[in-house]
């Protein structure tokens, strides 16, 4: 680690390599097994790539895409745009052909770094809509024999040559970025309308890199895996803090092989989004319910035991006694296995990009495994608040990182944020900009939340999803949402609706995995789809939408419910990359089953 202050990402980036060359930087899938790169031959890398970028004559803040999942070429391209003094655009893959076309053209990029060929023909369709891009730069598989697509490999060739031809130029460049220039545009996964592009320049990551190593929770000695997509800035984040810090990096962006990957890399620490904790949560006690019989009571009396000791420990206290000697019993039996499988290193878990619940938050804490939650927007290059294991406070995001400021708006409890991390404005958009970011520099998120007396920040929900009755209740749709989620291990996403309307109702999807489980263990047959509409099923989430509603107001209560018929996805434009529910799309997708909710009342009455 490093108390000295940067520039810019390249500035700490030619640092890293210079420091630390022979450490290992990153470690990554190399057929059935793994490869790794040194901070030395990471550095030869990403300079053959900023040169190959030069030779074909990206200049100051001109943009180049990428078009990938993460994986070590979508660092590398990174690091070698930025070091070109270029900026760059990140698109998901998920992405459709429109869509990366109109993402393209808005930030008028000039390069497109390329995963595969299927990637590559999206471009090759929207090509006529392309004019500005003058090279597709391809991760994987040959080019087919035209002009506009090179190999990586050939990239890296032209940049080889051009460092032999301009030996003094890589370095001269890097030196000369300035922390106010561009370095990232990141377009909003867009739950609404057009996505817009987030100007973050370097001094936003600089600050993330040096904010973050000074909670002095990770040192060089840490191992992390990073799967998040680096198309979004929570991932971008963990990239610039392992830049500044230093520890080695296990890429890998194929979600399926997570879990078999934990036990293998063995990480200190990771990131993720809640819906990754949630399925697990699911799986361990539904695994639980399922066995049945000495085995769940077991686990449930280790459960009670681990969460009295949570207890002790949220206010600063240690168990002692009779109630160690249960815990130290509870891990043998039960709480070792799910360490084991995250890998039996791991130190602590972050969760951002969405609310994670208390109670899973509280039920892994019981488990000897602990879960930080952080708060942060694109806007604010994400890592804005979080909890540190030193101190933690679960329904909270935590305190602040670095010296942003912050205020709650008096009149509605909107967040207002200042700091290095908010981004420079709207691409192209000076009227939107205007709306959100004062001439002061204070940034209106779009959160509600509020500051305890330790300056600790709790989410309430998003400004926007706020339901209100017609009976003029407010009510916060996240909060039920993550409480009934954490009631039934089989429930996957929960939308909760009900804006001026005279009470609560709500969407809820299966997770297909633990329930087709479920299924085969008590022998009901049947379909995925039929299973949703299963009379077992229908009776376990009535059950846990009963005992929700004993804890909440009555207005909050949700009166009827819906199993929809398959999950949401990514794929089917449900849920956002990063795993957020695009509410409106699924309620427009879904307006027939929700009328109906409200059509039975009136004719009713």
């Amino acid at each position: 680690m490093t108390d000295r202050t940067f520039r810019s990402v390249p500035e700490m980036f030619l640092h890293r390599v210079a420091v630390t060359p022979d450490r290992q930087a990153f470690q990554f899938p190399d057929g059935d097994g793994w490869s790794w790169l040194t901070w030395k031959e990471t550095g030869e890398r990403v300079k053959a790539v900023a040169c190959g970028l030069r030779a074909l004559g990206i200049e100051s803040e001109q943009r180049c895409a990428i078009l990938a999942s993460t994986r070590i070429e979508w660092i590398l391209a990174d690091l070698g745009i930025l070091c070109a003094s270029g900026a760059t655009t990140t698109v998901y893959p998920s992405n459709t052909a429109e869509e990366c076309a109109y993402i393209l053209t808005d930030s008028a990029s000039r390069i497109v770094f390329c995963e595969d060929v299927n990637q590559l023909a999206k471009l090759r369709q929207e090509r006529a809509n392309l004019p500005e891009v003058i090279k597709v730069i391809l991760f994987e598989g040959a080019p087919e024999g035209d002009d506009w697509v090179l190999s990586l490999e050939e990239l890296e060739e032209l940049g080889r040559k051009h460092h032999a031809e301009h030996p003094d130029e890589y370095e001269k460049i890097a030196r000369t970025i300035e922390k106010d220039h561009l370095a990232t545009l990141i377009y909003t996964s867009g739950t609404t309308g057009k996505p817009k592009g987030v100007e973050l320049t370097h001094d936003c990551w600089v600050f993330e890199g040096e904010g973050i190593a000074g909670l002095n929770i990770l040192s060089i000695d840490d191992h992390q895996y990073l799967w998040l997509p680096l198309a979004h800035s929570f991932g971008k984040v963990l990239e610039a803090v392992q830049l500044h810090i230093g520890f080695p990096t296990t890429v890998d962006g194929r979600i399926p092989k997570l879990v078999e990957n934990l036990a293998v890399i063995k990480p200190t620490f990771m990131a993720a989004a809640p819906r990754i904790f949630e399925k697990v949560y699911n799986k361990v006690v539904s695994g639980a319910q399922e066995a049945g019989g000495m085995k769940l009571k077991i686990f449930s009396w280790a459960i009670r035991n681990g969460k009295q000791v949570s207890a002790l420990q949220q206010q600063g206290q240690r168990p002692g006694g009779w109630l160690n000697f249960k815990v130290g019993l509870a891990n043998k039996l039960v709480y070792s296995k799910l360490k084991t499988l995250f890998g039996g290193r791991v130190r602590f878990f972050i969760s951002g990009s969405a609310p994670l619940s208390r109670d899973i938050a509280e039920f892994f804490h019981a488990m000897g495994i602990l879960i930080l939650e952080g708060y942060g927007l694109t806007e604010t290059s994400a890592g804005t608040f979080v909890n540190v294991p030193s101190k933690f406070k679960f329904g909270t995001v935590g305190p602040a990182v670095g010296d942003t400021e912050i205020r709650i708006a008096p009149e509605d409890g909107e967040i207002v944020l200042r700091g290095r991390g908010v981004m420079r404005g709207y691409h192209g958009q000076p009227e939107l900009t205007a709306e959100v970011l004062d001439e002061e520099g204070w940034f209106r998120t779009g959160d509600i939340g509020q500051l305890d007396a330790d300056g600790y920040l709790s989410i309430t929900d998003r400004k926007k999803d706020l339901i209100k009755t017609s009976g003029g209740k407010y009510v916060a749709p996240q909060l039920i949402e993550s409480k009934l989620k954490a009631l039934c291990p089989y429930i996957g996403q929960v939308i909760v609706h009900g804006d001026k309307r005279n009470f609560c109702t709500s969407l809820v999807t299966i997770d297909e995995e633990s329930i087709t489980k479920w299924a085969g263990d008590n022998g009901v047959g049947g379909s995925y789809l039929e299973l949703t509409s299963h009379e077992r099923i229908q009776q376990m989430v009535q059950a846990a939408v009963d005992e929700l509603n004993g804890g909440l107001a009555r207005y909050e209560t949700i009166k009827k419910f819906a199993i929809l018929p398959k999950d949401l996805t990514v794929e089917d434009g449900e849920l956002t990359p990063s795993l957020k529910v695009k509410r409106k799309v699924v309620e427009r997708k879904y307006a027939e089953i929700l009328e109906g909710f409200y059509q039975e009342t009136i004719k009713q009455i």
